[in-house]
């Protein structure tokens, strides 16, 4: 039982350092408002998925239709379709991104030449500040038919007869996307291990290389097991977004050939909320996949206390 003077003490202590803090907690209004705004007021729109909605009509004037649109969702072929393109691009962006990234932040940290080193990060970071549009014009150049240069290379090496449509093939669009995804976000996506690895105390380094360890076995004995709370961070922060493979990319890329494997759930929110002016499907669609992504961190952050590593809460 919680003596009364005790809660009194803590509630004085509280308001102490909330007055002691007082100028810190001014400069977070701003902010605290900016989130609440733009980020909790629209969840309201959440309610379009359970209602008929009709711009034209007030929002006491919408029909409810209650679980109509989700049970129309898990009944589209289409979005099935769509569920099923979505999941296995953003395993695939992920894997090949976290596989990529710890690897060249592992080969980085053996460089030597500080100079070479920071050019060859440089041009890793360049592609991710280019647009989405920029991006996809220049994989479309590189992947042509006509003086594509892949194509180019392929048959120069005879390793194929004839170009490729590398865009117009269904079996390819998925390694696409993920090997642009990889040459834009690479670079990024290595700061992170790169600081980790920063961290690291040199004195490990010089322990093993005194018991004979050589570069292979210090990174695989030191380098690894020290990030790996940073892995698993990241690994439990991306899983939250299992379902976010992308919009631009694909949108860009697509073509009629192509459509049944590269339409993502975001693609579907667009084509029935905007084109088809469908917002209660549109907004179903929307809600289902956020649901599901709160659900997976939820659930990966649980594993991994389970499994005794870090997690996010």
């Amino acid at each position: 039982m919680t003596h009364p003077g005790g809660s009194v003490a803590k509630r004085r202590k509280l308001l102490q350092t909330m007055a002691n803090q007082r100028q810190l907690l001014i400069m977070s209004v701003p902010i605290i408002l900016y989130v609440i705004l733009f980020f909790y007021v629209p969840l309201w729109g959440w309610t379009m998925a359970f209602q008929n909605f009709r711009p034209a009509k007030g929002f006491f004037a919408q029909e409810w239709v209650g679980l109509k649109w989700f049970r129309f969702l898990f009944s589209d072929p289409v979005f099935l379709r769509t569920v099923r393109n979505t999941l296995m691009m953003s395993v695939i962006n992920t894997s090949l991104g976290f596989i990529s990234a710890i690897g060249f932040a592992l080969l980085l940290n053996e460089v030597k030449s500080v100079a070479f080193k920071r050019v060859t990060q440089t041009i890793s970071y360049l592609p991710h500040f280019l647009s989405w549009v920029i991006v996809t014009g220049l994989v479309a150049t590189m992947l042509s038919v006509e003086d594509g240069a892949l194509n180019n290379l392929l048959v120069s090496l005879r390793i194929i007869k004839e170009p490729i449509l590398w865009l117009s093939e269904p079996n390819y669009f998925w390694g696409v996307v993920g090997g642009t995804y990889v040459w834009k976000e690479l670079g990024w996506n290595t700061i992170i291990y790169l600081a980790a690895i920063a961290g690291i105390d040199p004195t490990l380094y010089e322990a093993a290389e005194i018991d004979g360890c050589g570069r292979w076995k210090k990174m695989l004995h030191i380098t690894l097991p020290s990030i790996k709370p940073t892995i698993v961070i990241l690994l439990i922060m991306s899983v939250g977004h299992i379902l976010d493979a992308g919009f631009e990319m694909q949108y860009l890329l697509r073509n009629g050939l192509v459509q049944d494997v590269s339409d993502t759930i975001d693609i579907y929110v667009l084509m029935f909320g905007l084109q088809r002016s469908n917002f209660s499907l549109a907004t179903a669609a929307g809600l289902f996949k956020n649901l599901v992504n709160i659900t997976l961190i939820f659930a990966a952050n649980e594993f991994a206390k389970r499994a005794g590593e870090e997690r996010l809460l």
